[in-house]
């Protein structure tokens, strides 16, 4: 599989365009599939200067309801008037960030996004078909992220924390066997979102790609150390088929932390900027 990173909040170079948020083009057997949009349509400069053929696009996945990973699909849905993009069925709910005055500020998606016919909405596992499955229904709590505080969702006039039951994540099976995890933010922990994905597939993905919600979205500090060396051993610990499971991580995980994985997980770990290419 080939993956090429189209907005991340760095860059690999001056000729890449960034910005706070993430998107992923990822190429299957199958598939050319759009994996996030970034917030604005700032993925399609870097998705024109790799040479991608934007209407050649079949698939989007948006990951959930927040501005920096879905902002960008109206524009692409003007582009591309065939892919079908598939979001959950509460990616639309209105989403807010409590800002350091106490002021909610709206940080969701646009909702007449649910006119276009594009769209299929996705409740909690969707099976495309061999090749690709969507799910969400992440329950599990272990290492969730402190950075998730400030987040929340609106229950008629009231704000309540968000319980992220908009989330959804990407399951890629390779024709050798290799299957490849893609996570937006990882709202819901990495290591839950690892536990669920081996409880519908018997075992641990051997690529994890993706956010890794370890920045707090305010100050841009890395959540308590402790907290992030717990989950590099807990990552650590993981084997897929092929053998031990690699990392690819980005945006939300914020480079302190990722620095701090880094040193636990040496190799098996890397992060991705706008403009950098993979070949799985």
């Amino acid at each position: 599989m080939k993956v090429k990173t189209l907005i991340e909040d760095t860059s690999c170079g001056d000729l890449w365009e960034r910005e706070h948020g993430l998107s992923l083009y990822l190429e299957t057997e199958r598939h050319r599939l759009l994996f996030d949009t970034g917030q604005s349509a700032l993925f399609l400069t870097n998705a024109a200067r790799m040479e991608l053929d934007i209407s050649q696009i079949d698939t989007v996945v948006i990951s959930h309801g927040h501005y920096d990973h879905g902002g960008g699909l109206p524009a692409f849905l003007q582009r591309n008037r065939t892919a079908r993009a598939y979001l959950n069925e509460k990616a639309l709910e209105p989403h807010f960030s409590r800002q350091e005055d106490g002021d909610m500020r709206f940080i969701g998606l646009d909702e007449t996004l649910k006119e276009n016919i594009q769209i299929q909405f996705v409740e909690k596992v969707l099976n495309i078909d061999e090749e690709l499955t969507i799910f969400s229904g992440v329950t599990g709590r272990e290492f969730f992220s402190e950075a998730n505080s400030v987040l929340l969702e609106r229950d008629g006039s009231q704000y309540k924390e968000d319980e992220f039951l908009h989330e959804q994540n990407l399951i890629v099976r390779e024709p050798d066997g290799k299957q490849i995890l893609v996570t937006g933010c990882s709202h819901n922990g990495i290591v839950n979102i690892i536990e669920h994905f081996i409880e519908l597939e018997g075992q641990a993905p051997d690529v994890v790609i993706g956010g890794f919600h370890l920045m707090e979205p305010r100050s841009g500090k890395p959540v308590p150390a402790e907290q992030i060396e717990a989950i590099a051993e807990r990552l650590l610990s993981y084997r897929g088929e092929t053998g031990k499971t690699r990392y690819y991580t980005c945006h939300c995980t914020g480079t302190e932390a990722f620095e701090m994985l880094k040193m636990k997980m040496g190799r098996r770990i890397a992060y991705l900027s706008s403009g950098m290419e993979l070949d799985l």
